[in-house]
């Protein structure tokens, strides 16, 4: 029987928030705010290290509260790419790593442990993304070869030019509701997704 490959997590929650206009990790949905539902949408006993990455004090100390590393980005106007090399940097021995983002309220944990036993179940060396049909999302989970084109990106240049340089190597991992996938950008689309969710009376 092959062994379970170790995997890192990490979320990436140092964005300024320039299209919101404000922090919008702290942004309420569902009368918790946006980092708290991505904080428990990570099934920490999957993984060998979870690392928050953030500039922000306020979720640092969530991260922590919730038993995860939380590592301070000092430099957030360099971009996506320093968040994924902190976070990259601070796991240690890991086989794979998975990227999620912090601005999608409706994603499950369930949903995110069942990538996760996908991926231990996949072709080994192939990256794995959650999807809706075509459409592919967050999170994504990358074998170890990947990380070295992962350190390499720059600026706003995330894991998505990764996969673009390799789709020969991504598999989707199928979800049910398009809604898990739905991120945030500004206030608007938060409005828009309230509504859509909204319980009838």
């Amino acid at each position: 029987m092959k062994r379970k490959q170790k995997l890192g997590c990490v979320l990436m929650a140092a964005g300024n928030g320039v299209r919101f206009g404000e922090n919008k990790l702290l942004a309420d949905y569902d009368d918790r705010s946006l980092i708290e539902h991505a904080l428990a949408a990570i099934p920490a006993d999957a993984f060998k290290t979870v690392v928050v990455v953030s500039q922000y004090d306020s979720i640092l100390q969530l991260a922590q509260g919730y038993g995860f590393t939380a590592l301070r980005n000092e430099k957030p106007e360099d971009g996506i790419s320093h968040t994924i090399a902190l976070g990259l940097d601070a796991l240690e021995g890991v086989d794979a790593a998975m990227f999620m983002v912090a601005d999608q309220p409706l994603l499950q944990q369930s949903s995110v442990q069942a990538q996760i036993e996908f991926y231990h179940h996949a072709k080994p060396g192939h990256i794995v993304a959650m999807g809706y049909g075509k459409r592919r999302g967050n999170p994504a989970i990358f074998p170890k070869s990947f990380f070295g084109e992962l350190r390499a990106l720059s600026q706003e240049s995330g894991g998505s030019a990764v996969i673009c340089a390799h789709e020969d190597r991504l598999l989707l991992y199928q979800i049910g509701s398009e809604l898990e996938l739905r991120d945030v950008d500004n206030k608007q689309e938060l409005e828009k997704l309230k509504e859509e969710t909204a319980e009838p009376f």
